[in-house]
């Protein structure tokens, strides 16, 4: 037996995915976007409403980083979620972050936040609120890295959201190796 949802997205693991982008005056905007993945070889795909004041920004200066929020930042995470930049001008200092220029795109890295993709806008679709992110780079601090220098998924200690029952989670154990494990039934 099976129980239907009807037509939602929710998708399993979900990252918190942590939008940043600076305004017309140069000054550091965020928000915590609940929808979003990967939809190309080197593209991301999120849907953020034009209402928000971090893709009025974004879509102004035409780039943007994506932080993955972590477990240790939840609460600031979903600070940046519930409160509207429209609202409070101050809210990227306010959640506790620290920006960090991007080397690679017009936008910042949130200092606080081990991994970030480094975007440029590809696209914007005002009726679907799809945003097509161009990934130029991707910079991870070497606190989530393993001694050979790849990401340790432990050390990342990313931030994960279930949407069904509006609640956060962390990674839990390995239990098999992608690319690998299948040919055991060739």
């Amino acid at each position: 037996m099976r129980k239907n949802f009807t037509e939602k997205t929710f998708i399993y693991p979900m990252p918190v995915l942590m939008l940043a982008a600076y305004d017309e005056e140069g000054k550091p905007q965020c928000m915590n976007a609940a929808w979003g993945g990967v939809c190309g070889r080197k593209q991301i795909c999120l849907c953020v409403t034009p209402t928000h004041k971090t893709v009025d920004a974004l879509r102004k200066r035409g780039a943007f980083t994506v932080s993955i929020g972590d477990v240790d930042h939840e609460v600031q995470c979903d600070y940046a979620g519930v409160v509207s930049g429209n609202k409070e001008p101050d809210k990227f200092a306010k959640a506790g972050f620290t920006p960090l220029k991007s080397e690679n795109v017009d936008a910042p890295i949130i200092a606080e936040l081990k991994m970030a993709l480094e975007c440029r806008v590809a696209s914007y679709d005002e009726d679907s609120h799809v945003l097509i992110g161009e990934v130029v780079n991707i910079s991870v601090d070497e606190s989530a890295l393993d001694e050979d220098g790849s990401i340790d998924i432990y050390k990342l200690d990313p931030l994960i959201y279930e949407s069904p029952n509006r609640k956060y989670y962390r990674i839990g154990e390995c239990v098999g190796k992608a690319y690998s494990d299948g040919h055991t039934m060739e």
